[in-house]
């Protein structure tokens, strides 16, 4: 089935034109062809090889899905409009638009460069995430991507070395874990409001102008940053008031979305690694450059973590991730760094990435910002300050219109829109059979915008969905936990669910309870990109005022 490649008719392509001006082919033509022209008429004769394979040869001769009882796209004009307009067409949405226009029972097969298996709706989805989790996994080429900047941690890894990896780690993610952090994380948001609330004092008294604008996923990942700085490393980066921080110059550089890097991870998608970096491509070389940065930071705190912990000889006084991990004795250094990459992106990465989409929603409805401002003013009344004897989390956790908004801005905006699985042994799906190599696509943005699951207004952003009798209603109204793909579910959930959705109440509701804001850009100019997690391509300016003057 992978005979004839994108890549390997590039590379053949390549190789045949060396080969040709090396043994002197050219001049010996009837018409001999200038180096230029015969490269042209070699690409575009392996192109053409290449297209006749994905096109006919193989879905009507060799695919084994041919006969696969779920109707059949052909995706691959759509998949080129896709990467034509990377800057103004959103993840997943062109998956979106194959199932709403193809009447499935579940499973619609899409015919492109491969032939894969697109999953609609809970039943195969159960399948593949719950019923035979191990059966499939990710691309390798993906994962040789995604290792630089995860490291062998939880998103990486799969078979036995995933087991392993999350039986040794969920530990520090227990619900009672989780809620003993609540504390730290208010506090941190509350002075992430702060600071931003003074920013509006001092421009409105140098400027006399009303609010100041803001560039708000830039702050978003500095508040998370320093969340997940403690919870993980034990130690606080204070990046929202040491704003040169390298770890945010990374990241930063890193996660933006662009062309370049959506190109290149489509490449990186596709090609062997190796193939990739020897691409003179300055994108690569920052990619390079930045992930080992980050590297080598998380090399430093474990080492320095491991000698604070030899030197306290208290297990009780070190509670953070990496403590934890250190005491279980089962990692190395270098493993050790690998857990912490993982957890250093996805756990300030991600978050900060909603958080930033929650205010963008409401950014556009001053209404209901409104009474998200009051319901916590309600529950605060001394806001910021909480007494001793209010449990934070208690309160968060059940306020109506906050886990409402987050809910539905988490379905909305699931932080990776599009997964990739491949079979890695004969397997079943839905009781059908398919062979190993069959490629399943999971996109969370198509199923949490699906009409057939959450009905007409699927696309639109309704926080009341999430609340009934005046309460949060977790299911939101749909009858199926498959519905809502953002953490994905089964043994390949995301460990640290709890954990962002604790981190994103208490952002919410400390900048709620401060701040008003209006958005300071145009609307349609507002587009969600990215290439591993989902950020507003344009950034997201917003108009901050002081909401306790309102």
């Amino acid at each position: 089935m992978a005979l004839i490649t994108f890549w390997r008719a590039t590379l053949a392509s390549a190789i045949e034109i060396l080969l040709a001006k090396r043994l002197g082919y050219l001049t010996t033509l009837p018409v001999p062809l200038p180096l230029a022209a015969a490269a042209v008429l070699v690409f575009c004769a392996n192109y053409a090889a290449w297209l006749l394979w994905i096109t006919l040869i193989v879905p009507f001769c060799l695919d084994p899905l041919r006969k696969f009882p779920a109707p059949r796209v052909v995706t691959l004009s759509r998949l080129l409009t896709r990467l034509r307009n990377s800057d103004t067409y959103p993840p997943g949405q062109f998956l979106l638009e194959v199932a709403e226009r193809t009447p499935n029972e579940g499973i619609v097969v899409l015919q492109g460069q491969a032939t894969s298996l697109l999953l609609t709706k809970p039943g195969p989805l159960a399948d593949v995430l719950v019923h035979h989790p191990y059966d499939f996994a990710k691309f390798e080429y993906v994962r040789d991507f995604l290792r630089p900047v995860l490291g062998d941690g939880l998103v990486v890894v799969e078979g036995e070395r995933h087991k392993f990896l999350r039986r040794n780690a969920q530990g520090a993610f227990k619900f009672g874990v989780v809620r003993e952090l609540y504390g730290m994380m208010w506090e941190k948001a509350v002075a992430f409001s702060e600071v931003l609330q003074r920013r509006v004092v001092q421009e409105e008294a140098e400027e006399e102008e009303a609010g100041t604008r803001v560039e708000m996923n830039g702050w978003a990942s500095k508040v998370t940053l320093d969340i997940i700085g403690i919870a993980a490393f034990g130690r606080d980066f204070q990046v929202l008031t040491h704003h040169d921080d390298p770890l945010i110059r990374n990241y930063d550089e890193l996660m933006r979305p662009g062309r370049a890097k959506f190109f290149y991870f489509i490449v990186s998608a596709m090609m062997p690694r190796w193939v990739v970096r020897w691409m003179p491509w300055r994108v690569a070389r920052m990619f390079e450059q930045t992930t080992a940065s980050i590297k080598a930071i998380c090399g430093d705190m474990v080492r320095d973590k491991a000698e604070a912990i030899a030197r306290a000889k208290d297990d009780g006084e070190h509670l953070d991730i990496l403590s934890m991990l250190i005491k279980t004795s089962n990692f190395s250094s270098s493993e050790l760094v690998d857990q912490l990459l993982t957890f250093l992106a996805a756990g300030h990465e991600t978050t900060s990435s909603v958080f930033t989409w929650a205010t963008y929603l409401l950014s556009t409805r001053p209404v209901l910002q409104q009474a998200l401002r009051s319901e916590i003013l309600t529950a605060f009344p001394s806001f910021p300050d909480v007494p001793q004897d209010v449990e934070i989390a208690s309160v968060l956790e059940h306020l109506p219109y906050l886990n409402g908004i987050l809910s539905e801005t988490l379905r909305l905006f699931p932080t990776v829109p599009v997964t990739v699985r491949v079979a890695v042994r004969d397997t079943t799906l839905s009781g059908y059979p398919i062979n190993k190599g069959t490629e399943i696509v999971l996109s969370p943005w198509q199923v949490n915008r699906y009409t057939e699951i959450w009905g007409p207004d699927a696309t639109k952003f309704r926080p009341e969905r999430w609340i009934v009798d005046g309460k949060f209603d977790p299911t939101g109204g749909v009858a199926s936990n498959y519905a809502h793909m953002t953490f994905l579910h089964g043994p390949r959930a995301c460990i640290g669910q709890g954990f962002a959705r604790a981190e994103l109440r208490c952002l919410l509701a400390a900048f709620a309870g401060r701040m008003r804001w209006e958005l300071d850009m145009a609307e349609g100019t507002v587009v969600p990109g990215g290439v591993i997690t989902i950020r507003p391509v344009n950034g997201l300016y917003l108009r901050l005022f002081d909401g306790q003057k309102s």
